[in-house]
């Protein structure tokens, strides 16, 4: 079985510097079916390690951005664009707007998520979506800056399926984490249901969301199958075909990916 976290932050995991401690997280994960993963950049100042990750597994790959929150890096098209000439990102984000952790006059993150978006078009790249409490501006920002010409991903989705539509509509996949598997999350688990298989993504966010039976816990890759065989059995299919379906979504994005022989 050949699974995929398609967003996880291994350099969150209070691994780095490395020196050999990431190796049993990428075991674990293998011996659990999960074959690639993407981790994602939050913020330009840990780029360096995260491109680092990259490049010492063959079986990671990587992207370039910020997320919503981080006041702190600038981020213009165009340092984007010179930060993801490597082979190993294959991904701009993850990007988007937050208005439950930020407050106040929040141009700037708009502005930021519009270079994000440009900068993804120009480098031909996916783009990787995160919003929260912001789902009407985050839609209206994609269409105006034409985000549909690279599609991309709408990560740890928690909308309904009216938002799903919309993106859908735009050319993006939606992608479940751990909330997928909580007992009072039924929106998304419609959204599970409803959402067609060839546009179905799975993730960990890891250290974040882990998924039950380890909730409240740290999450880490490994833990994606827990999710895969959850909207396995919301949809009535066998985990195997579940697995390879949504492996085929991956690699059908994410271009740039190299999938490994297993």
């Amino acid at each position: 079985m050949f699974l995929v976290d398609s967003h996880c932050h291994l350099h969150l995991l209070d691994l780095i510097p490395d020196n050999g401690k990431l190796q049993p997280v990428i075991e674990r994960a293998q011996a659990n079916g999960v074959h690639y993963l993407l981790n994602v950049s939050v913020n330009l100042s840990d780029f360096p390690a995260v491109l680092q990750i990259a490049e010492s597994y063959p079986c990671v790959g990587t992207s370039v951005g910020l997320h919503p929150n981080d006041k702190e890096d600038r981020a213009d098209e165009d340092r984007l664009i010179k930060l993801a000439q490597s082979e190993k990102v294959i991904a701009i984000g993850e990007t988007g707007l937050d208005y439950f952790r930020c407050t106040g006059d929040l141009e700037w993150q708009r502005s930021r998520f519009r270079a994000h978006i440009r900068a993804a078009k120009s480098l031909k790249k996916p783009l990787i979506i995160h919003t929260r409490e912001a789902k009407q501006d985050t839609l209206q920002i994609m269409r105006e800056e034409g985000a549909d010409q690279v599609g991309g991903v709408m990560h740890c989705f928690s909308e309904d399926w009216n938002i799903a539509k919309q993106a859908l509509d735009m050319n993006f996949y939606i992608s479940f984490s751990g909330i997928v598997t909580f007992k009072n999350a039924t929106v998304t688990q419609e959204v599970a249901k409803l959402l067609p298989m060839d546009r179905l993504l799975i993730e960990t966010d890891s250290p974040y969301l882990a998924p039950n039976p380890h909730r409240g816990k740290p999450n880490e890759p490994a833990y994606v199958r827990h999710t895969a065989e959850y909207i396995a059995g919301l949809r009535n299919m066998p985990l195997a075909e579940f697995a390879d379906i949504t492996t085929d979504n991956f690699f059908a994005l994410f271009k740039g990916a190299v999938k490994p022989h297993v």
